[in-house]
């Protein structure tokens, strides 16, 4: 189980390697994106708070990238979190969010983005439930839900 001292030492001393990389140019990730999922996971945006399509959702299932279709977050560890956007605990593996030391907006976070393909996400904080302390506060954009009968 990744904690908050897991994450820092990512963000300021590199990150796991992942599986697989996927690069594309900016061109081939607009003809593939809608312009909101272009603009939040290929420019850094977030959107709304209570907006994102999967705030609300506990279908069972995974949550993948929704640029590369990696598989990120479970929906056994995500949570209400009262902010407004998709909420988990974990990343379904540790390689699978990479981390970066983010200082816009005149404040210190922790940024997430897919590991394969480095989509933003959004952020991570250390003021989520127990057991990790973590909360993964993610785009609803910059993600898909793969629920458990699509898998099947």
């Amino acid at each position: 189980m990744l904690t908050w001292k897991d994450i820092i030492n990512f963000a300021v001393n590199g990150n796991p390697e992942p599986d697989t990389r996927i690069e594309k140019t900016e061109e081939e990730w607009k003809e593939q994106l809608t312009q909101e999922q272009f603009r939040i996971t290929r420019h850094k945006g977030t959107e709304a708070p209570h907006t994102g399509a999967l705030c609300s959702s506990y279908e069972e299932g995974k949550y993948n990238c929704i640029c590369c279709d990696t598989p990120l977050f479970d929906s056994t560890i995500k949570f209400s979190s009262g902010t407004g956007w998709p909420s988990f605990t974990q990343p379904i593996k540790p390689n699978a969010v990479k981390y970066d030391k983010d200082v816009s907006f005149g404040m210190v976070r922790v940024e997430i983005m897919c590991n394969t393909c480095d989509a933003h996400l959004g952020h991570v904080f250390p003021d989520g439930p127990e057991p990790s302390g973590l909360r993964y506060c993610v785009n609803s954009e910059s993600l898909t839900l793969q629920t458990v009968e699509e898998s099947n």
